[in-house]
């Protein structure tokens, strides 16, 4: 098998594919998916006379009966290309399984694919009723809870209070500078009395002697 290869030009990719063996990452090694290897080449024949036997030990490669070709080997992965060996026998196999007689070959619908080219074309055109116009155009719905104008249909006295907290946040917003002033010139004049208060009781806490005048009574 190795000669018939080698003669072939096609030793290097199974060799190739051998060097690629490596232990898979993750559970899957203990799961019999153990090990990961590359594609090698596909060997495609008529009939087994030993065929399986001589290739079955080789990394990488594969073999596949003509009757039975199978589209994950011939692309796999969805890659199309893959470096296919084909006997002589399997290749005239292949004018009697897709010939007159045998398994038809799958044919596209279309002749042209581009969609786009086909509607324009003036064939297509001059057959088609023209676009129709006047169409009636919607005006977009309003939401109620962000709209007070769409509100207002509704219920106008709901839509008045949210006006007057509108306008309630916006006068409280304005004399927040204000509001801010008066708190900061209280907690100064605070400061001010407590500084007055802690020196008062320095005085008065001092220590003194009871009889340091005598009794003397004026």
């Amino acid at each position: 098998a190795k000669d018939i290869l080698s003669a072939i030009g096609a030793l290097d990719d199974v060799e190739k594919a051998g060097e690629s063996k490596q232990i898979r990452a993750g559970k899957g090694k203990m799961r019999n998916r153990r090990y990961t290897l590359r594609r090698g080449p596909l060997v495609i024949y008529k009939s087994n006379d030993g065929v399986e036997q001589a290739f079955r030990n080789l990394p990488g490669v594969e073999l596949c009966c003509v009757d039975r070709l199978n589209l994950l080997q011939l692309a796999p992965g969805g890659h199309m290309g893959r470096f296919c060996i084909w006997s002589q026998a399997a290749l005239e196999e292949l004018d009697i399984i897709y010939g007159e007689n045998g398994k038809r070959i799958p044919q596209a619908a279309m002749t042209n694919a581009d969609l786009a080219r086909i509607i324009n074309s003036d064939e297509v055109q001059s057959v088609v009723n023209p676009a129709k116009p006047g169409q009636k155009e919607y005006a977009p719905k309003q939401n109620a809870i962000r709209n007070v104008e769409a509100l207002e249909k509704l219920d106008p006295y709901a839509a008045e209070k949210r006006r007057a907290q509108a306008r309630n946040d916006e006068a409280r917003a304005s004399k927040k500078a204000e509001t801010l002033a008066k708190k900061r010139d209280s907690r100064t004049a605070k400061k001010a009395f407590k500084e007055q208060g802690k020196s008062f009781y320095a005085k008065v806490s001092q220590q003194g002697t009871v009889c340091e005048n005598g009794f003397a009574l004026e």
